[in-house]
């Protein structure tokens, strides 16, 4: 189980790109669009930098929403390596048997 407030930062780092995602991407766009003059794109640019950091979709940590673990996270379950073998284990994930060969 990974530490509750690592698990809790990264939740507040998910609303805070959701919050700003639009703006973001409003600014981002006027910054990359050369029919702006350079003083606009400019501008767009310093007021991007003044948005919070952790409002960038890059600093959320994919984490299992089961045990919170950071490494072996498989994106379409949005779970570990473990949790998932525990659940597959134990019969909750229908059609996932334990392989032999």
């Amino acid at each position: 189980m990974a530490k509750k407030s690592a698990v809790e930062k990264n939740k507040a780092r998910r609303l805070l790109v959701k919050k700003y995602a639009s703006k973001r991407a409003r600014l981002k766009a006027i910054a990359a669009d050369e029919t702006y003059s350079n003083e606009e794109r400019f501008a767009a640019r310093l007021k991007l930098a003044a948005l919070p950091r952790s409002s960038s979709k890059t600093r959320v940590r994919n984490r299992c929403e089961i045990t919170g673990r950071p490494r072996g996270f498989y994106r379409k379950l949005r779970m570990s390596r473990i949790a998932l073998r525990d659940f597959a284990s134990n019969g909750q994930i229908p059609g996932m048997v334990k392989s032999s060969w």
